[in-house]
């Protein structure tokens, strides 16, 4: 297939057995290891209370992904922006672009915690998000330095550190009134998602933050030697996901074997096997031929990978094989 810019969003994800610290260390030694196999950029993410993500402090992460590697962009995928003050994040993310300066992007979301007491932890609620297309403007005007305020974010001020919007739901539309590249995820759904990518190119409005649309499409994608060993690295990931769901709760990724051998309930059955259908994975000749159809499908000039698994080993694997279909 045609070279195509790859990027990866390591979500932190603690594995039974294994520990939080253990978990962040993991992403810094990926962020090496893709940095070696050309990826274009690595994100982290922004979860807290998750009994299954070590990641809870996006910016502090990135910063030690940023120093153990010399090329590769680094960024959050993303800062929830409705948890924090929109002064406080330019303030962080002028900090890691004068530390790393032209390798940092600033990756924004709109979700405000995972569950009622996190929320009240936070001090936020719900009702929050509502307004993240004024904090978005609030937190750009930082960089601009045109707060009505009078205050001026210091070292923020003056610096270009690339926005990204992750849209879910509204996302695309604040995205383009915005003027800010999009990125948008929803593999399972794909007519949703071009829907989603065309109101984006539709409203878009030319900004000093880029000219024109700028898509990247996210998701989780498994490649292996089998289309069954690329299916076993997808199971870890669908059993915690068909948990959180029956249960209420986002455990650690349990090894494959362990999933496969457990006896499940009717719901917990079909939220697992949902949980392993919307994907891409395969070999390197199916999985070549899938994004192929979903470059053509959506016009995307950029791929976000999302996918988490136990067995670390594996998936740096998979993202080798991804790497070798990609590159031309």
């Amino acid at each position: 297939m045609d070279p195509v810019r790859l990027s990866v969003l390591d979500r932190s994800r603690t594995r039974e057995g294994h520990t939080h610290p253990e978990a962040l260390r993991d992403t810094v030694r990926l962020a090496r290891e893709l940095e070696r196999l050309g990826y274009h950029r690595v994100w982290v993410s922004e979860h807290h209370g998750v009994p299954g993500v070590a990641g809870s402090a996006p910016t502090v992460l990135a910063a030690a992904v940023a120093g153990a590697t010399r090329t590769i962009r680094v960024g959050t995928g993303g800062v929830m922006l409705p948890n924090h003050r929109p002064l406080v994040v330019a303030e962080q993310f002028g900090v890691l672009e004068s530390l790393f300066p032209g390798r940092i992007d600033m990756g924004l979301g709109r979700s405000v915690g995972f569950t009622d007491g996190v929320r009240r932890a936070l001090g936020r609620d719900k009702g929050d998000a509502e307004d993240f297309e004024g904090q978005l403007a609030e937190l750009l005007g930082w960089f601009r330095g045109t707060s009505p305020t009078g205050v001026h974010a210091r070292p923020a001020e003056g610096l270009t550190v690339p926005p990204f919007v992750l849209a879910m739901g509204e996302g695309a539309g604040i995205a383009a009134r915005a003027g800010l590249p999009m990125v948008i995820g929803d593999l399972m759904n794909r007519e949703k998602m071009r829907r989603g990518i065309d109101h984006y190119r539709d409203r878009f409005r030319p900004s000093v933050w880029a000219p024109e649309p700028y898509v990247v499409v996210s998701g989780t994608i498994a490649v292996a030697g089998t289309p069954e060993e690329a299916r076993r690295l997808l199971i870890p990931e669908a059993w915690s996901m068909a948990h959180s769901r029956t249960r209420g709760t986002f455990p650690p990724l349990p090894p494959a074997e362990r999933v496969e051998a457990l006896t499940m309930t009717g719901k917990e059955r079909d939220f697992y096997e949902s949980g392993l259908t919307g994907h891409i994975a395969g070999t390197e000749e199916q999985v070549a031929h899938e994004l192929e159809t979903l470059l053509k499908e959506t016009g995307a000039q950029e791929v976000l990978v999302t996918t988490s698994t136990y067995d670390r080993e594996a998936l740096l694997d998979s993202y080798r094989r991804l790497a070798s279909i990609t590159s031309g």
